[in-house]
């Protein structure tokens, strides 16, 4: 078995993970962003804790956290969400508590790695990860080998510049595609462009809005079609650049994939002419709720285990 670490801004989910990818048990609990300290211990007691449940020992853990992090240094970069954990190093510290070898991704990476290897794109030579929730992140796995940038760097695919009008984003620049169609852009339209007695404005959220589209809800309609034309747009971008064989599409707002995805398939088809985007697949996530604990583990297999 491998010890699965997940962490993200509210929470960390730990579980044990084994050779196929079956998560074997699992704890979550809220994050500390502040008390790092406090998190690896919570973590330790977790892991002790899922390696009794399964019954056995795990020979090694893999984490996959929110970035930004360094995955050859095994730190915390600086990460909005977690201001007491930067430069932090959760591989030292674990690989120093548990006598076992430890490895660190980013968690958009962890599960570009997940679905490469165990997932939807377990025969794909040529695979891009893409998760549309609260924001936008991805992976790249090239001949199975996961993509980095100079210095080990994560591609930031949410952060390409889609309307240089558009609305500011955190990251300096102005209409970034998760500042477009990202699950609070669809709601930052929504109070933009609905009318002031529009009935659901108090409160609506994303999800809200893909189902009153399924109602026939004529604003929320226009909010999804919105939402179409940008993801289009930005996954037109990536097939452009690098003609994946397939891109899998995760996260919240992509559970709604149907209500985009002609959308999202006309404004590829009339933007990528160049390259053969009908061969590139468009494929939903395949690993479910655990998708980032299988990641996690993942991780240890690609960079400890040589991928096995």
């Amino acid at each position: 078995m491998i010890g699965a670490v997940d962490i993200g801004g509210t929470k960390i989910a730990v579980g044990m993970v084994d050779d196929k990818g079956k998560v074997l048990s699992r704890m979550e609990a809220p994050t500390d962003p502040k008390r790092y300290s406090d998190g690896i211990e919570l973590i330790a007691h977790m892991l002790r804790k899922t390696a009794q449940r399964a019954g056995g020992a795990f020979r090694g853990i893999g984490i996959g956290s929110t970035g930004p992090v360094d995955p050859l240094r095994g730190e915390f970069g600086d990460v909005d969400f977690l201001p007491g954990w930067r430069g932090k190093s959760p591989v030292k510290d674990l690989a120093q508590i548990f006598s076992v070898r430890v490895a660190l991704e980013n968690d958009g990476d962890a599960a570009a790695l997940a679905e490469a290897g165990w997932g939807a794109g377990q025969n794909c030579s040529r695979l891009i990860y893409v998760t549309v929730g609260t924001g936008i992140g991805g992976g790249f796995v090239f001949d199975g080998q996961l993509y980095r940038g100079v210095d080990g760097a994560h591609p930031e695919v949410g952060h390409q510049v889609i309307d240089p009008a558009g609305p500011q984003c955190s990251c300096g620049f102005r209409g970034c595609w998760e500042s477009l169609a990202s699950g609070p852009a669809m709601v930052s339209w929504i109070e933009r462009h609905a009318p002031a007695d529009y009935p659901h404005r108090a409160g609506i959220t994303a999800q809200k809005i893909c189902e009153l589209s399924l109602e026939g809800d004529k604003i929320a309609l226009q909010a999804v079609e919105h939402e179409g034309y940008y993801l289009g747009l930005g996954l037109a971008n990536l097939i452009n650049l690098f003609t994946p064989e397939m891109i899998v599409l995760s996260g919240s707002v992509m559970k709604s994939a149907p209500l985009f995805l002609a959308r999202i398939h006309a404004v590829i088809g009339s933007g990528c002419r160049f390259v053969p985007a009908d061969k590139t697949q468009l494929t939903p996530a395949s690993l479910g709720e655990d998708a980032n604990l299988i990641g996690a583990a993942r991780v240890w297999h690609y960079r400890v285990g040589q991928g096995s």
